[in-house]
């Protein structure tokens, strides 16, 4: 979450008057994240976010995301909830831009990540994809390898101003993963994005799943190690208990088959060039104006590297 579109009181009261959410008593930017705008709001019938969509995410694939969002939420697993408006659209722009409210959830995400937590990232994973399976729509991933391909060339040798090395570095693990992506893995909707400021706890509990904008149709491996990565590396390289936790109770749920297992390195290797691309894109482009602290690359340099050295 971040804060690139600035919006006024009376702008936002004018825009509310298109829902039944009653009348705005607050509202406040949030500047967590770095994709899209989006604004807390307190109004005589609850607390809501707004998300004006920004960067990454194309206008057509929003009902992808958000039905996926809603479909979750029907089968009982703690996801936001669409609020649509009077005429019974739930994408409703503001300042040209697509915009949408949810539902809020209570709780806070992890700063300093457990075991448990680890665990119950895994398991609620697990059935995520299981649901994933029966979604009926289908959205192509939009940041995959070419987009990737596509940032890192715009940063170009500029990457070397964050490590010296690393445009090679760069252009070597995309020759990498065109040449050997495993083939024929099971697929379905998934989240893409399971980061921890995008989950909920209560101490231990997980009591809320967020932030469906790059949900897509995809691997569910890919899926798996996207999250495995962001849960379970350290300053200090991979924690092993909690990678273990996270595994042990996504197989619990959803066993994998041998083909996906053999993958889990390839697919950790590619989910960690896919967040060095788009940081470092970010750190190298940054937008005037915006109330948001873009991501520091190294630390998934640090991940890639890890996969790497076991090349």
């Amino acid at each position: 979450m971040a804060v690139y579109t600035h919006i006024s009181e009376a702008e936002l009261a004018q825009y509310l008057a298109a829902f039944d959410l009653g009348s705005l008593k607050s509202f406040a930017g949030i500047a967590e994240g770095v994709e899209n705008t989006n604004y807390k709001l307190v109004t005589t019938k609850g607390d809501f976010i707004l998300t004006l969509f920004e960067k990454r995410i194309r206008a057509e694939d929003l009902p992808f995301c958000l039905s996926f969002m809603e479909y979750l939420n029907e089968q009982g697993l703690p996801c936001p909830a669409v609020v649509a408006a009077k005429s019974g659209e739930k994408i409703v722009p503001l300042q040209g831009k697509p915009a949408a409210i949810t539902s809020f959830l209570e709780g806070g995400w992890p700063r300093a990540i457990t075991v448990a937590q680890a665990a119950a990232v895994g398991d609620v994973l697990a059935e995520m994809h299981l649901a994933g399976e029966k979604f009926p729509l289908r959205r192509n991933n939009s940041l995959a390898l070419p987009q990737w391909k596509e940032l890192i060339a715009q940063c170009g040798a500029r990457a070397d101003e964050v490590l010296p090395g690393l445009a090679h570095t760069l252009q070597h693990e995309i020759d990498f993963l065109e040449k050997n992506r495993p083939a024929d893995l099971p697929s379905g909707a998934v989240h893409a994005d399971l980061f921890p400021d995008n989950v909920f706890f209560r101490k231990d509990t997980l009591c809320g799943i967020i932030d469906f904008y790059f949900a897509c149709t995809e691997v569910f491996v890919y899926d798996l190690m996207l999250a495995l990565n962001a849960w379970c590396f350290e300053t200090e390289g991979l924690n092993v208990k909690k990678s273990a936790a996270l595994l042990d109770a996504y197989e619990q749920k959803r066993p994998l088959t041998v083909p996906e297992q053999e993958a889990l390195p390839f697919f950790g290797r590619a989910a960690a060039l896919r967040i060095v691309a788009t940081r470092l894109y970010d750190w190298l482009h940054r937008t005037a104006g915006a109330v948001v602290k873009p991501k520091d690359p190294m630390e998934y340099v640090q991940i890639l590297n890890f996969y790497r050295m076991r090349e």
